[in-house]
């Protein structure tokens, strides 16, 4: 009963698809991914403009909408040199089925098969970007198939945090643990670029300073000033895909995209 509760809390997938993106003038492939349980996912593979790329981009959307709402945060990242994947979960958008955590997880590594497949693409030059969800949902993929590194934009410690600050009358008992980015975030070893706005009221930045307090090795922690959840790409504009694609060529200036791996 209580996984059923939870699940009507946590996602709120809209099926309609608002756009696709050439309405933001960039040329893409439409995907149709299978998963390993039988689902369907529609995806859309976008490769920036610029040759060659600085690297490939798997995004993990948040728990509202679809990938139709995202067309922002992929023209700002194809703009600065990043090839892109946007794909829906579960129950989002065309995919079939319904979400839930399970289930995003199978969808995550069934995206990351799909981003390989495509022409071009250097499994050494992947980065998986997770907002708010999509960053719970990354970090899991991240300790399975480790990328090349990870960005979690506005996203939160664990359900159970979020719970207690947006669902207080639930009873702490009652909140599974789902989706514990703070407890896996620890055990990462991938470059980590965590971005928050300071004017967040859905994350609160402190969620973004904990997960940034508790990753070890290699990280960084960006707080935009002004930024909120649902604006962040708005607020920041051309400086969100200039600021992911400056920090993937800290480390990959030795990838065969910049001919310096054999």
């Amino acid at each position: 009963m209580w996984s059923s509760v939870v699940n009507a809390l946590l996602y709120f997938p809209t099926r309609t698809l608002d756009g696709t993106p050439a309405s933001v003038g960039l040329r893409y492939s439409d995907l149709d991914i299978p998963t390993s349980d039988g689902q369907r996912l529609h995806g859309w593979w976008i490769p920036s403009p610029r040759r060659p790329a600085v690297a490939h981009v798997l995004f993990f959307h948040g728990n509202g909408g679809n990938i139709s709402h995202r067309l922002d945060q992929a023209r700002a990242l194809t703009g600065a040199g990043l090839d892109v994947l946007l794909f829906d979960y579960r129950g989002y958008g065309r995919s079939t089925g319904a979400p839930d955590e399970a289930g995003t997880y199978r969808d995550a590594r069934a995206a990351r098969e799909a981003l390989l497949a495509q022409p071009g693409v250097d499994g050494a030059a992947i980065l998986y970007l997770g907002e708010s969800l999509g960053g719970a949902v990354a970090a899991e993929l991240a300790l399975a198939e480790p990328p090349a590194g990870l960005v979690l934009q506005s996203a939160f410690t664990s359900v159970r945090e979020m719970a207690r600050l947006h669902y207080p009358v639930v009873p702490a008992a009652f909140v599974p643990d789902a989706y514990p980015t703070i407890d896996r975030i620890t055990r990462l070893r991938c470059p980590i670029l965590i971005l928050h706005g300071d004017l967040d009221d859905i994350v609160p930045v402190g969620h973004g300073q904990a997960l940034f307090a508790a990753a070890v090795g290699n990280k960084h922690l960006e707080v935009v000033r002004g930024a909120g959840h649902n604006d962040f790409v708005a607020v920041t504009g051309a400086a969100y895909g200039a600021t992911v694609a400056a920090w993937a060529r800290g480390f990959l200036l030795d990838s065969p995209l910049f001919g310096g791996r054999e």
